[in-house]
């Protein structure tokens, strides 16, 4: 993996939008309060041309043109790129991003979250570019920063290599017109482990939003069985959460995966909290699903850990080292090196 450039005090972040384009409430607000805060923190910021856009369909802009935003950041003089929201189909731009040019590059984090997975997971295997699966831009609407905001910029401005759960989440959103509601966070966080209670497990970090890495599985964008051989002495922690799939989806998924050869040398799972948390489709909840289509495997299940598109989400660092330990309902991540 390249040496990691983290974000400088007073450096400069590019805002790109290779997914949506925040031009609808309260995404819109938000962003723009994101970007006064982080100029409020000494932080130069560089806007992409599509950040505000919707010119085609459920993306910003073109596949091409969105592809270009984020090819001319990284190419520029900025020290990070934070993307500015999720999305359905950025896989499409994946075709105009030139990766053996990253490759040759000096490293700069991107951060993204949900359909971001299509170049946290990419930048990783592909041109194994360490990348930070994390709030977007908008997240940092919100001062003072807590939770995985805070977490995440500690990650980006290399300022910790340790991140730990929350204590709180936010499973029922309250219904406002206010873009500056800070969340309803009353459910407390209940680990379920498998098979026991304590983890310890060191590999190198790998995941992202299930939905995404089931559409590259099998694509030529699909490297991903030519890393994990490439590293195999370190073995590898999955981090994984989904949005849009079932209980079902869910444990097709995993399947896929699976039979395609991701798991190989595998060391343990972190999954978070999906968006059909506790419910069921034909009787099977996602516990089920997922120690049904991970059994026989004998590698620690970490679930519901905070991580994933109920607030608040750990940010985690794609493709590198680090050790992962359970103890007292409670998960706590440390990057070695």
């Amino acid at each position: 993996m390249k040496e990691i450039n983290y974000l400088q005090e007073n450096g400069k972040i590019s805002l790109v939008a290779p997914s949506f384009g925040c031009t609808t409430e309260p995404y819109e607000t938000r962003l723009k309060e994101a970007i006064e805060n982080l100029k409020q923190d000494g932080f130069e910021v560089s806007e992409g041309i599509n950040i505000f856009a919707s010119k085609h369909k459920i993306r910003s802009n073109t596949a091409r043109k969105c592809a270009q935003e984020f090819m001319d950041a990284y190419r520029s003089d900025s020290d990070a790129i934070i993307s500015v929201g999720g999305g359905e189909i950025m896989c499409e731009i994946l075709p105009y991003i030139n990766f053996k040019e990253l490759e040759k590059l000096p490293h700069k984090f991107f951060m993204g979250f949900s359909d971001n997975t299509n170049l946290t997971y990419t930048l990783a295997t592909i041109s194994h570019i360490p990348s930070i699966y994390g709030p977007c831009a908008g997240s940092f609407a919100f001062k003072p920063y807590k939770y995985s905001v805070k977490d995440s910029l500690d990650l980006l401005m290399g300022k910790t290599k340790d991140t730990y759960g929350y204590p709180v989440w936010e499973r029922y959103k309250i219904k406002s017109d206010d873009p500056f509601n800070v969340g309803n966070y009353t459910e407390k966080k209940v680990l379920r482990v498998y098979p026991n209670s304590k983890v310890e497990i060191k590999g190198r970090l790998l995941g992202g939003c299930l939905d995404c890495l089931v559409t590259l599985c099998g694509t030529k964008f699909d490297k991903t069985k030519e890393f994990i051989e490439e590293y195999k002495e370190d073995g590898f922690i999955w981090f994984l959460e989904a949005c849009d799939l079932s209980p079902v989806g869910i444990q097709r998924a995993l399947f896929q995966l699976r039979q395609a050869g991701w798991f190989k040398y595998c060391k343990g799972f972190i999954i978070g909290r999906p968006l059909c948390f506790r419910k069921k489709m034909f009787g099977i909840t996602h516990y089920r699903a997922i120690k049904e289509a991970l059994h026989g495997l004998n590698v620690p299940l970490i679930l519901d850990a905070d991580l994933g598109h109920f607030d608040p989400s750990m940010p985690i660092i794609t493709g590198v080292n680090a050790s992962v330990e359970v103890k007292d309902n409670n998960i706590h991540i440390h990057y070695e090196g």
